[in-house]
């Protein structure tokens, strides 16, 4: 774990997190049977809808880092909606797995060559992004605290009369 947290620095998981959300948004449009991308489709928004938490959880994650402040009871609102997102990621991960293991079923069609290219990349993708994810909550721990709010009122001052 430690050579993985080396490799990618909190700024780099951030980074990282940012570029893949943008190309996993652009392929939630792509078809891979037939090399075109749908933009009528409902149902191809709601990735784009839910990396929009994600980034804004990465938002806050880098002011509470750069700021050095502590987590609060928001960004801990968003955190646990980022476990929820996190399951549509593994989810989408695992029916593109599916998709890619058809392909022998659609021998005697007509199947596009990007197929099996775009369908790798994309899982991989979703690999990356389900990793970046778990590191960016590992540098929340470490970085901008835990979330104990049982204390929170007694490092507040108060007015005396």
């Amino acid at each position: 774990m430690n050579s993985i947290k080396g490799l990618f620095t909190w700024k780099r998981t951030l980074i990282v997190s940012i570029v893949v959300l943008f190309l996993l948004n652009i392929f939630s449009f792509y078809g891979l049977y037939t090399n075109k991308f749908y933009f009528f489709k409902v149902e191809n928004y709601i990735f784009p809808i839910l990396s929009v938490i994600h980034l804004v959880f990465l938002y806050v994650l880098w002011f509470k880092i750069s700021e050095k402040e502590l987590s609060d009871p928001p960004m801990r609102t968003l955190e646990y909606v980022l476990y929820a997102i996190s399951l549509v990621y593994i989810y989408k991960m695992v029916e593109t797995i599916i998709v890619l293991s058809s392909y022998s079923d659609f021998e005697n069609h007509l199947i596009p060559g990007t197929f099996l290219p775009l369908g790798y990349l994309m899982i991989a993708l979703y690999a990356v992004l389900l990793l970046v994810t778990f590191l960016a909550v590992l540098y929340r721990k470490e970085m901008v605290g835990t979330y104990i709010f049982d204390d929170m009122n007694q490092h507040v001052d108060h007015w005396n009369n």
